[in-house]
């Protein structure tokens, strides 16, 4: 699946920090409101020692990791929905990713002034949580105006658009988070056209500067299960040293693992995500689905043919071809498996589709 994260947060909070972090993309970070007043983008290959592991036993042409977009927005800003600031004219970029992450500042700096005049992330994640929902509310009521022009008609029993937008408005305007979970089938493909941004996965990254301080009161509040704690600055700097520089430089600060890291794996982690390789034509590629789904739809996410003429998966785990070495051996000691329309993809299968051209 596309897997895009959307860097959301007041502005000074070290969005456009954090996105330079992660994906080099070179973005202006300064000491002043709205200094980024364009949608900055960044894509990066997710780091995937599993995927390296199985090139070396493989040995294939042509290696594809996943891939993420980042896409850092301007500043949300108390009264964005009304007009205030920069950042609601930008939603609309992040209305498509698949996870936001809210940045809050938890870090005092004199040199880096605060938008409210002091730090209090709790009071920043209400601020920026309020106007989501006032900019989903509005472009609901847009979308309920024209849906009344069209239901006109058509008879009562036929308005289910519009009952469905007006039950959604309802729950958004109390400040109700709706999720794909809590709609029917029938009305699932309206709720996805919509791109509600309150209704999205949130992860709290909580900016903690240079010494690590000052984010354990909001990461209590907030719950460690959807929030991570990063020093955009330090991270930043991190990734601009030499990769020979960069392990002696995490040791010496005792950082377990690069940001870009330790984000994509908690963000799959609350998306419920699992990630399968697929071999074949000398290609060895990495995928990241929704865990539960089943083999056919997992070739659907490669090519809608796939999953129409799904016959069978020829399918090994990542633990047992380590173990055995070759494709060769796993199959000799029974583990390569075929499996049919009712398979549940694993986290670590190694697959190859057959189907009907």
């Amino acid at each position: 699946m596309a897997f895009t994260i959307g860097i959301i947060g007041l502005p000074n909070v070290g969005k456009s920090t954090l996105l330079n972090a992660l994906s080099h993309a070179g973005a202006e970070a300064s000491n002043y409101p709205f200094c980024t007043i364009e949608c900055n983008r960044g894509v990066v290959e997710v780091p995937d020692a599993r995927l390296d592991r199985l090139a070396e036993l493989l040995g294939p042409e042509e290696v594809i990791p996943s891939t993420i977009t980042y896409v850092d927005i301007a500043g949300l800003v108390e009264g964005a929905s009304r007009g205030e600031g920069l950042g609601n004219k930008f939603l609309h970029h992040v209305r498509e990713a698949t996870i936001l992450a809210h940045v809050l500042r938890c870090f005092e700096d004199p040199d880096v002034s605060h938008l409210l005049g002091d730090v209090d992330p709790l009071r920043d994640a209400a601020i920026v949580e309020t106007e989501l929902f006032l900019s989903d509310l509005e472009r609901i009521e847009s979308w309920i105006s024209k849906e009344k022009v069209r239901s006109r008609a058509l008879k009562k029993g036929e308005r289910g658009d519009l009952d469905f937008l007006e039950w959604i408005r309802e729950k958004t305007a109390s400040g109700e988070r709706v999720s794909r979970e809590d709609v029917s089938v029938r009305n699932e493909d309206l709720f996805d056209r919509l791109q509600l941004l309150s209704g999205k996965t949130v992860i709290y990254v909580l900016n903690a500067g240079e010494d690590g301080e000052g984010y354990k009161d909001a990461l209590g509040e907030l719950g460690r299960e959807c929030s991570i704690v990063i020093s955009a600055r330090i991270e930043k700097e991190l990734a601009e040293l030499p990769d020979e520089d960069r392990a002696e430089f995490m040791e010496e600060m005792e950082i377990s693992g690069e940001a870009r890291d330790r984000l994509v794996e908690k963000c799959h982690g609350l998306l419920g995500l699992v990630r399968y390789y697929t071999s074949a034509n000398r290609k060895l590629q990495a995928w990241s689905i929704p865990a539960g789904t089943k083999a056919p739809e997992a070739a659907g996410r490669i090519h809608t043919d796939m999953e129409k003429g799904f016959i069978r998966a020829r399918v090994m785990s990542y633990d047992d071809l380590v173990e055995y070495g070759s494709e060769a051996e796993v199959q000799h000691h029974g583990h390569l498996r075929t499996e049919g329309h009712e398979y549940v993809i694993r986290d670590g299968d190694v697959v190859e589709f057959m189907f009907n051209r």
